[in-house]
C-alpha cells in the first residue's frame, strides 16, 4: 500500500479536503443521510459531478502548468518557505500585477501545487504574476507558524518584485477555503504591521470563523456536503492549538473575531449558498462594508464547498471563475 503525506494527497487529488477518509467525500451512508436536506438545494450539474468525483477523484485534475520552485527565507528561527511562481517576468517591459496565493485544506492538509491549474488560468487571463505558498500545516505547526510563513512570502515578493517582473504597488492576496482564511489573516497582519501595502483580497469561500459548527450552528441543508461542522471543528482546533469555538483565541488567528476591520484592502468574497461558510462569509462582508471597506459579495445558489474544484467546467463554477477574475482585473486596472 502506498502511503501519502498530507501535502502529497493535496497534489495528487487537486482538492486535499476531498482526498482522504473523513475529509468530506460522501460515503453511501453519508449520502443517504444528507440527501433529504441537502440534495434539493444542490445544482443538478454539481450533483452529477460530485457523484462522478466520488467514483474517480482524479477527474478533477488538469495538467499542471509550468512553474518555478523557490525556497525563500522563512520567519526568524523557522525553516525556509517553499513557493511556486507562475508567469514571472515583465510583459513587454512592463511590470505585472501580482497575486500571492494560499492553498486550501482546512489548515491541516494540502499543497500549493493543488491549485496550479486554476492559478494558471488566472495568470494568463489577467497577465499577472502569481506566487503560491507551501506554508507549514497544523497540527504540526499551529498558529502563528503558517501566518508567519505567508507573511515571509509577502515580504519576499514585495522586496524582489522588480526581479520577478512584478509591480510592488499592485499585490493582491488570494485563497480558497482555509487559503481564503489565510489571505484574510495576512491582510490583517499586513495592516497592523504597516510594512507592506496590499491592494486587494480575493477570498474564495473563505474559512473565517472557528465558531461555525460549534457555538454557531447552521441549518441542516447547509454544510452537509464536502466540508462539515465536524471537520471544521477539527481543522480549527488543530490550527489554534485549542478547542474551536472557545471564549478566547490567539490574537490575529481568526479573522471573524478581529474587532476592528477598518483599513483593510478592497475585498471580493464568493461563497456557495449551501456551503458551511455561508453565514460567516456574509457577516464578514457586512462588517467590512459597515466600516467603509469596499466589498463585492457573490453568493452562488446550489453550490457546496469546493464545487469549482470538483466540477471546474460546470456553468456555476465558471461563474465563480469569471467573477473572481473580473474583480481582480478591476482592482489591478484602477491601481495602474
Amino acid at each position: 500500500m502506498t502511503i501519502f503525506t498530507r501535502r502529497e494527497f493535496g497534489t495528487i487529488s487537486g482538492l486535499a479536503m476531498l482526498s482522504s477518509l473523513k475529509l468530506g467525500v460522501l460515503t453511501d451512508a453519508q449520502a443517504s443521510a444528507a440527501s433529504p436536506s441537502a440534495t434539493p438545494f444542490v445544482d443538478p450539474e454539481l450533483m452529477r459531478a460530485l457523484q462522478a468525483f466520488q467514483q474517480n477523484p482524479a477527474i478533477a485534475n488538469a495538467s499542471p502548468p509550468e512553474w518555478v520552485e523557490r525556497k525563500i527565507p522563512g520567519p526568524a528561527g523557522a525553516p525556509d518557505v517553499r513557493v511556486y511562481i507562475l508567469n514571472g517576468g515583465k510583459a513587454n517591459g512592463t511590470a505585472r500585477p501580482a497575486i500571492l496565493h494560499m492553498h486550501g485544506g482546512g489548515y491541516t492538509m494540502g499543497s500549493a501545487l493543488m491549485s496550479m491549474p486554476q492559478l494558471s488560468l488566472i495568470g494568463a487571463a489577467l497577465d499577472c504574476m502569481i506566487m503560491t505558498v507551501d506554508y507549514r500545516l497544523a497540527p504540526g505547526t499551529p498558529f502563528p507558524g503558517s501566518l508567519e510563513d505567508n507573511y515571509a512570502a509577502l515580504k519576499w515578493l514585495h522586496k524582489n518584485a522588480a526581479a520577478l517582473g512584478a509591480d510592488s504597488s499592485r499585490i493582491a492576496v488570494m485563497g480558497e477555503s482555509a487559503g481564503g482564511g489565510h489571505a484574510a489573516m495576512l491582510a490583517i497582519a499586513a495592516r497592523d504591521r504597516g510594512e507592506i501595502p496590499i491592494l486587494f483580497q480575493a477570498l474564495i469561500y473563505p474559512m473565517l470563523d472557528d465558531r461555525t459548527g460549534t457555538t454557531r450552528q447552521v441549518p441542516s441543508h447547509i454544510g452537509s456536503l464536502v466540508w462539515t461542522a465536524e471537520q471544521n471543528r477539527a481543522g480549527w482546533t488543530a490550527f489554534l492549538g485549542m478547542p474551536a469555538g472557545g471564549k478566547e483565541v490567539p490574537p490575529g488567528s481568526v479573522p471573524s473575531r478581529i474587532e476592528n476591520l477598518g483599513g483593510l484592502p478592497q475585498t471580493f468574497i464568493v461563497v456557495g449558498a449551501i456551503d458551511l461558510f455561508l453565514e460567516e462569509d456574509i457577516v464578514y462582508a457586512q462588517r467590512l462594508l459597515e466600516i467603509g471597506v469596499p466589498v463585492e459579495l457573490v453568493v452562488i445558489p446550489g453550490a457546496f464547498h469546493g464545487f469549482d474544484f470538483i466540477a471546474p467546467q460546470a456553468a456555476i463554477a465558471k461563474r465563480l471563475q469569471v467573477a473572481a477574475m473580473q474583480a481582480l482585473r478591476r482592482a489591478f486596472e484602477r491601481a495602474a
